[in-house]
């Protein structure tokens, strides 16, 4: 597959799924969701490697890997992330998130070296740009409370730890670890450790039988989990991380796109300019280097 087919899958799907994630908000404590989901889509994984003969022996040290890559992306990543969304609205969780990509920059620099280019830099600038006066009107009414500012700060750590997850996979990849037979015990062990996370802090593993929670839940453990997961870490093999982490800042737009087609939602300028410099910011970063 090609790495257009897979940013394209990635985007679409991960911008959709801001929306599946206020679904899972309510009943069900976050963390109980986080291990129903990761639970479908490891249970997934394994049944597919089953069926591809894909084999799922490895070493303790690579085993290591898959625990570290399972509680900073499929664990503590996403705890963060379902928490931050209790106290801030989706617009504040999403700027806060695509923070990811100038994370990604700095961490891939001190980790493996890599130097971003001027254009991707720029390119960057004017991603986040976008991303803030797409979401100003919003922004503007939100008045500044503590649970706001806690709120922001799950959200602004969430972005680092997955940050750290980027880096966990990339180095996993130059180990040569396919990234399906990865991902199937990362996930698997990341259900696991948000398992006991819910279970030290007292959660009911109680289970909402709505139509909204079950159907938010299945499309995030198969496509948001399994499909986009799998399309990003392969991306970010292939391009590094301080690149393939400008999907952050496409995924809010995905998320506009849809309120427009399907919500009502009007395009205003600020829309128009804020989604204007994100795909700008877009191209740049994803031209190929000559």
């Amino acid at each position: 597959m090609s790495n257009a087919f897979l940013y394209i899958v990635t985007v679409l799907i991960w911008g959709s799924t801001w929306l599946a994630i206020e679904f899972q908000l309510g009943v069900v404590e976050p963390e109980v969701s986080i291990v129903y989901r990761y639970a479908m889509a490891s249970a997934v994984l394994f049944i597919w490697c089953k069926i591809r003969r894909l084999s799922l022996a490895f070493n303790v040290k690579d085993h290591l890997f898959f625990v570290l890559l399972g509680l900073l992306l499929f664990s503590v990543n996403y705890i963060l992330a379902y928490r931050a969304q209790i106290y801030i609205t989706s617009a504040l969780a999403a700027i806060a998130f695509s923070t990811m990509l100038w994370i990604n920059i700095v961490l891939s620099r001190i980790i493996f070296g890599t130097r971003a280019t001027g254009r991707v830099l720029l390119g960057a600038a004017l991603g986040i740009i976008g991303i803030v006066v797409l979401f100003a009107p919003q922004i503007t009414e939100i008045s500044l409370s503590d649970g706001v500012f806690f709120g922001s700060l799950l959200a602004l750590l969430g972005a680092l730890t997955a940050s750290f997850g980027n880096m966990v996979s990339q180095a996993a990849q130059k180990r040569a670890l396919p990234v399906i037979e990865t991902n199937t015990w990362s996930m698997f062990y990341g259900g696991v450790l948000t398992g006991i996370v819910a279970l030290v802090s007292g959660h009911e593993f109680n289970f909402d039988g709505t139509f909204t929670y079950i159907a938010s839940l299945t499309y995030l453990a198969v496509f948001g989990s399994v499909v986009a997961f799998g399309a990003y870490l392969t991306l970010l093999g292939r391009i590094g991380a301080h690149k393939a982490g400008y999907a952050t800042v496409m995924f809010p737009v995905i998320a506009l796109l849809l309120s427009i087609a399907f919500e009502g939602l009007r395009p205003d300028l600020a829309i128009i300019i804020g989604a204007t410099l994100v795909l700008l910011g877009n191209s740049l970063v994803l031209k190929k280097d000559a």
